[in-house]
């Protein structure tokens, strides 16, 4: 690399991944299930579809961060029976950021254990899986296949591994989401950041950072041998969902419309930040699938929705109907 085509912008050696096959997979295996795997399959299919979001907004800060630096999105490692699904990789000349991705509605405590605990309204409360703990999982996997390169570059390199390269984020993509880290310990609180602290978040790692730098020609290697480590992963849902499965002669556009409603309205509700409901009740829907409207002023003559609603969603709602029927 010569010095008048240095590294200076942000490149992407894995570009963003939509996930759009999985999602019709799901909708296709939707009609086939009983009420309890459509339940689940619905779940799936908005956790994924949420993931997208979050997904998609990091990959828009890092693009125009500014940064030299090269970004794999969505990569899959095996080894030796243990896997991991990492959503990004940000390699710079002396870190590799490893990037969970938590688009979460409703808000989040952290205690003095380290658990993750969401709260979704006023009233419930759960546990989720620690971020940190499966991002650090994720590492630990990067350096056992570290470990297994024996090529020249990386014998080259052995002094330079024998820093920590890599740095654990955990990005909250929601804006909205509030975290109660007060007694969090502190090596906890450093590794989990909204989205619009990402760019200054890394930027003041790597000023604090001792490492030695990368040259832009061994930036560039290290980061193709991450992505040489990336296995293309094939979903098969219909094994998850076997057990849910009910013999339904063919797939119906009214399920098929109930499911793309049921999104919708989730999506909604967590970009709103309120109950489901609150976007258009079930009975609501169900009126909405009777009378079918093709224009907002049939939309109008749907029960509950008046004009602040058509305007909100009417157009949105009104292009599921005609892609569904």
């Amino acid at each position: 690399m010569g010095v008048f085509d240095r590294l200076s912008e942000p490149v992407f050696l894995r570009e963003y991944q939509d996930h759009s096959d999985q999602i019709q997979q799901l909708k296709e295996i939707y009609p086939t299930l009983n009420e309890v795997g459509k339940s689940v399959l619905l779940k799936d299919m908005q956790l994924i579809e949420y993931g997208m979001i979050g997904e998609k907004n990091i990959a828009f800060e890092l693009s125009h961060s500014h940064l030299p630096m090269y970004i794999i999105h969505d990569i899959y490692l095996e080894h030796e029976g243990l896997s991991a699904q990492i959503d990004y990789l940000v390699l710079t000349r002396k870190m590799c950021f490893v990037i969970e991705c938590k688009n979460l509605y409703g808000n989040i405590e952290i205690n003095h254990r380290g658990d993750f605990i969401r709260s979704i309204g006023k009233w419930k409360k759960e546990r989720i899986y620690s971020p940190i703990t499966q991002n650090q999982r994720h590492i630990e996997l990067l350096k056992r296949l570290r470990k297994k390169e024996q090529n020249l570059f990386m014998q080259k390199l052995q002094q330079l591994f024998s820093e920590e390269r890599y740095q654990s984020i955990v990005v909250l993509a929601n804006p909205k989401t509030v975290v109660n880290d007060r007694y969090a310990r502190k090596e906890v609180k450093s590794q989990v950041i909204h989205i619009d602290q990402l760019i200054t978040y890394i930027k003041q790692i790597l000023e604090k950072s001792k490492n030695v730098a990368f040259s832009d020609k061994d930036l560039k290697k290290w980061a193709e041998l991450h992505l040489a480590l990336h296995q293309s992963k094939t979903y098969e849902y219909k094994k998850r969902y076997d057990k849910y499965q009910e013999d339904v002669p063919s797939v119906s556009n009214q399920e098929t419309l109930i499911l793309s409603l049921k999104a919708f309205r989730l999506k909604k509700s967590r970009e709103e930040n309120v109950k489901a409901f609150y976007i258009f009740s079930d009975k609501q829907m169900n009126d909405l699938m009777m009378k079918m409207p093709k224009t907002k002023q049939e939309l109008s003559k749907v029960t509950g929705f008046g004009e602040k609603r058509i305007n909100k969603f009417g157009e949105e709602l009104l292009e599921i109907i005609h892609q569904n029927t």
